[in-house]
């Protein structure tokens, strides 16, 4: 029994077609008519009560499915009208008597303007908006995939919630996809209705007459009243169902509900109700017009208008004296002169005190920051810390935030250890829209460069912001702007802020779980200060420190046996390779740039000890090549979502990468032992060396 309601579906769809061939009794007629106007209004309300497309994603199926069940119906009322001296039940009679009423012209000539109102207007206009949705959507689709990516790198959002995101964008691709062929549905439809029609009211009049049914006007009678009923009873249902469809296309800009963004949106605009009522009364004073109708509208408006007005009004004064209640707390909170305060000199010593960050903004952004005025930043950067710290393994200090009467207004900055590092300027009431390699359309704007990666960019009004999606540019708020920013900017100097005293917290960390380690290897063998410098290369790297027991093991093994940091860097790299590999690869594929053998055996041959320690010894013609070289293979990962990445051998990973970080400070050089079998490698380009080549000895590059 359970399995075959499951299947009730299925076995309805099956029982419809089968009503294309059997015919079916006037009474079982009426009911089933009387379901199909019931469905479609239910449909329609379903509709207008949803807030986004995708909460009825089976609207497509339901659309043939209904169209089947109409044409199904009139298949079958066609029979009984032709074979039934144009009896063909009591609720088609019953509408064709309505609309007719007793002349047959009127009837017929309404009938027309509904069935020409539903495929001309309601039918065409909601082909053409699923049409243009869909392929919007479709455009649109590397946009916010692009956006979803970067919300994960600023910690905005996790992966699982990167995931769903990605989904539903999916999901709302397949949607407009199947709504774009599923209005085609409706369009047939209304072409069908019409076509049946005809064949009604011409057939039965020609049986009518074949038969001897009566006289040519009682005939004309018979069968008009059934036409038009039975096509009355077909676009009824019909064209509530291309309304629904037309609600389904046009919901993309939704909040809620139909009925509560209507109700929501009107009573925002009491001015203009106010307005139209008073129009109307300026009509109603025009000799010949119809004075009652206008006064009596003009009045409902203006007194509505006044009355959401008085609200309106209402509700600023209530905000306003919150803002003053707040303003006066903090008057009466006020610190002492700064005069007064330095006047005890154990105060001056906090000018001495160097933040780890902070950041520095123009008074302009200060509503970004102020959680009182409703700012978020802060909230963001724990979310991102959070993230951070599960990924790197590293926890990210406290970040001293204020504002600078010596920046513009627009503009921050942000400080490592009291020196800047990274500057920027957003604009608060407009969008940053990252501009795609090929835009559909040029959108108006103040043409700038994202601050964080470099980006061609515009700032572009809040109206312009679903034009700019549209036009397959990624739209990101300035808070966004401004947190990315800071973010990649505390990523490329985390090693900076590796501390003494941060290292001995994450021993002191390390030592709840694995006491024995710590104790056997620190500070016996492994110094603080000497884990402090191993931590600090792997972070400068981009390597993840997360595993500390690990990274704490081969150092305790490599450092017994005599061996320098960097060889000991280079060892905890290969132990880390699974961390390595899930850091730097996507999908299972890993894009890199490899060194043609030649040059990593001239590469070795350079290695140079003396007493500052290993350095390459590059001649200026080999130097000038290579970086050349990587000049134009790294141009190639611009389209790819992956950071640049040269693959070498382990034996000189760790000088090679010093060498080139002085030239290309993005680009990460990983070591064949660092990447773990299942990941499928492609080449992007070989850096090889010109057969006149030659090593200079006398000059070279200190590393």
């Amino acid at each position: 029994m359970k399995r075959a309601f499951g299947n009730i579906i299925s076995l309805m769809v099956v029982v419809i077609v089968l009503f294309l061939i059997i015919p079916i009794p006037p009474a079982l007629l009426d009911v089933l008519l009387i379901i199909n106007i019931g469905l479609s209004v239910l449909i329609l309300m379903i509709t207008m009560n949803i807030s986004e497309p995708l909460q009825f994603s089976i609207f497509p199926s339901l659309l043939l499915i209904t169209t089947l069940f109409r044409l199904g119906m009139n298949v079958s009322s066609t029979r009984l009208i032709l074979s039934n001296g144009g009896n063909a039940g009591s609720v088609i009679k019953a509408f064709g008597s309505l609309i007719t009423s007793g002349n047959i012209v009127i009837g017929v000539v309404i009938f027309l303007i509904i069935v020409l109102v539903q495929f001309i207007v309601i039918s065409k206009g909601a082909e053409r908006v699923a049409e243009v949705a869909a392929r919007f959507t479709l455009d649109a689709m590397p946009g916010k995939q692009m956006a979803i990516d970067a919300d994960l790198s600023s910690g905005l959002i996790n992966e699982e919630e990167a995931k769903n995101r990605r989904y539903k964008i999916q999901k709302e691709a397949d949607f407009y996809g199947s709504m774009d062929g599923a209005t085609k549905i409706v369009k047939g439809d209304a072409i069908m209705s019409l076509i049946i029609t005809l064949i009604n009211f011409v057939g039965g009049v020609l049986i009518g007459m074949m038969n001897g049914q009566g006289d040519f006007t009682q005939i004309m009678n018979t069968y008009s009243i059934a036409t038009v009923g039975d096509g009355l009873v077909s676009q009824i249902p019909a064209l509530l169902i291309s309304t629904a469809t037309g609600m389904v296309v046009t919901r993309a800009v939704s909040d809620d509900s139909l009925n509560k963004d209507v109700i929501r949106q009107f009573k925002a605009q009491p001015r203009a109700i106010l307005s139209t009522g008073l129009a109307l009364f300026f009509l109603a004073a025009i000799p010949n017009t119809p004075h009652l109708p206008l006064i009596l509208c003009g009045s409902m408006l203006v007194i509505l208008g006044l009355v959401l007005n008085r609200r309106l009004q209402r509700t600023r004064l209530a905000e306003e004296l919150a803002a003053e209640q707040g303003a006066n707390e903090t008057a009466a909170a006020e610190l002492p002169s700064e005069s007064d305060y330095y006047k005890d000199i154990n105060n001056v010593y906090s000018l001495l005190t160097v933040e780890p960050i902070e950041m520095e903004f123009g008074y302009s952004l200060i509503p970004l920051v102020d959680e009182a005025h409703g700012g978020r930043l802060i909230n963001r950067i724990v979310i991102f810390r959070r993230q951070y710290a599960q990924d790197m393994g590293f926890v990210v200090p406290s970040i001293r935030l204020h504002d600078s009467s010596s920046l513009g207004t627009n503009q921050y900055v942000v400080r490592i250890k009291g020196e800047e590092v990274a500057r920027g300027e957003i604009l608060v009431d407009y969008y940053l829209a990252l501009e795609p390699a090929s835009p559909l359309g040029e959108i108006d704007g103040i043409e700038t460069v994202e601050p964080a990666y470099g980006i061609p960019s515009r700032w572009i009004l809040p109206e312009n912001k679903e034009v700019a999606e549209i036009y397959g540019y990624t739209v990101i708020d300035p808070l966004s702007v401004m947190l990315t920013h800071l973010s990649e900017t505390i990523k490329r100097h985390t090693y900076e802020l590796l501390n003494r005293a941060e290292t001995i917290s994450l021993v002191e960390n390390l030592k709840k779980t694995s006491p024995e380690l710590v104790e056997e290897a620190v500070p016996n063998i492994v110094s603080y200060s000497m884990l402090e410098k191993i931590l600090r290369s792997l972070l400068k790297e981009g390597v993840p420190i997360k595993d500390l027991g690990t990274i704490l093991e081969v150092s305790a093994d490599s450092l017994n046996h005599g061996r320098d940091v960097d060889m000991t860097v280079e060892q905890i790299r290969a132990a880390l390779s699974r961390t390595i590999t899930r850091r730097f690869c996507e999908d299972g594929q890993l894009r890199v740039i490899t060194l043609d053998a030649e040059v990593e055996k001239k590469i070795i041959s350079s290695i140079t000890r003396n007493e500052q320690g290993v350095y390459l010894a590059l001649g200026p013609e080999i130097m000038q090549q290579l970086i050349a070289q990587m000049t134009q293979h790294l141009k190639k990962f611009n389209d790819l979502s992956q950071i640049p990445i040269i693959l070498v051998s382990q034996v000189i990973r760790g000088y090679f990468s010093k060498m080139i970080m002085q030239f290309f400070p993005n680009v990460y050089v990983l070591a064949f032992n660092e990447i773990t079998n299942n990941v499928q490698i492609q080449a992007l380009g070989n850096i090889t060396l010109d057969a006149s080549g030659a090593f200079d000895q006398q000059m070279g590059v200190s590393v």
